[in-house]
């Protein structure tokens, strides 16, 4: 459960600092539906990963900035929206752009813990570093401000999972801007990276999208079981409660390891934005209360 008092207030504060950046966004965003809705294609019994998705990031994003959104500056505001919509596009790439991205990915020891991985699950484990070479790739379709926007929108995109947010180099504090601005590319990931791991609610596996009596995939039905028993989720100012239905077991175990993975994810955010930044993360526990 976000605040409602801060729905779209990334998004009507960029239109009221930069009509251009606010066009040059939903422009993406009328693209980007489509990309976004392919990765049925590999994923058809996924939870959601659309444009709806998005949409439910960035409102979580409105509501863990809160406050602090006088502080950022109107390319910060772009590449944080812009991000929120790129940051699955990785999920429905084509074959033709999976085999390409695949031979620049560095996939590290993957394929010897995993030598039977199929190309979904392939996909899956490295859909943020595929999505960073979809943007790079496609970057003229959508007419980024400048390089520097570029690149921003990238590793704040595959920021959103894995990546090493104390990394200097890779997210600077302060990445310059050709009108002078700057964009505190950690707190900006960080944001989409906590935003992105608390969508665990049961809307994300709506009954509107999925009927779980047709699911054949045994992981994937119990995901969608795990989601539809969290009810709801309140963001408090110290911490992140899950209102959790506990009735069945094995989901409840399942809910605890998410939870368990919530919090190592929330203590990375934390650490990078509180340490490496001037803004802040205020929140400290994952909290399940049984209803």
């Amino acid at each position: 459960m976000t605040d409602d008092s801060n729905s779209f207030a990334l998004e009507f504060r960029l239109r009221d600092l930069d009509r251009d950046l606010h066009t040059r966004f939903t422009d993406c965003v009328f693209v980007l539906q489509k990309v976004l809705s392919n990765y049925k294609l590999l994923f058809p019994e996924y939870t959601d990963h659309s444009e709806l998705h998005s949409l439910t990031v960035i409102d979580f994003c409105n509501t863990l900035i809160g406050k602090q959104l006088d502080r950022l500056n109107k390319n910060e505001i772009y590449v944080l929206l812009c991000s929120c919509y790129f940051h699955d596009t990785g999920m429905g790439i084509t074959k033709k752009d999976y085999e390409a991205f695949s031979r620049v990915i560095d996939f590290g020891d993957y394929f010897e813990k995993h030598p039977n991985a199929s190309v979904s699950e392939q996909i899956r484990d490295f859909h943020n570093e595929y999505s960073g070479l979809f943007i790079r790739k496609y970057a003229e379709l959508f007419e980024f401000p400048s390089q520097a926007h570029l690149e921003a929108i990238i590793q704040i995109s595959r920021g959103h999972r894995k990546t090493d947010l104390m990394d200097e180099n890779v997210y600077p504090i302060e990445l310059p801007t050709p009108d002078g601005e700057t964009i505190c590319l950690p707190y900006l990931a960080a944001m989409i990276r906590l935003a992105d791991e608390i969508d665990v609610t049961a809307a994300r596996s709506s009954k509107l999208l999925y009927d779980l009596e047709a699911i054949t995939d045994e992981h994937q039905l119990f995901e969608h079981k795990r989601h539809r028993a969290v009810r709801d989720l309140i963001i408090g100012r110290d911490s992140f409660t899950l209102m959790i239905d506990d009735s069945d077991p094995v989901i409840n175990e399942m809910i605890t390891r998410m939870a368990d993975k919530m919090q190592r994810t929330l203590d990375s955010c934390r650490d990078a934005v509180n340490g490496r930044t001037p803004f802040e993360i205020t929140q400290s526990r994952i909290v399940l209360c049984p209803i």
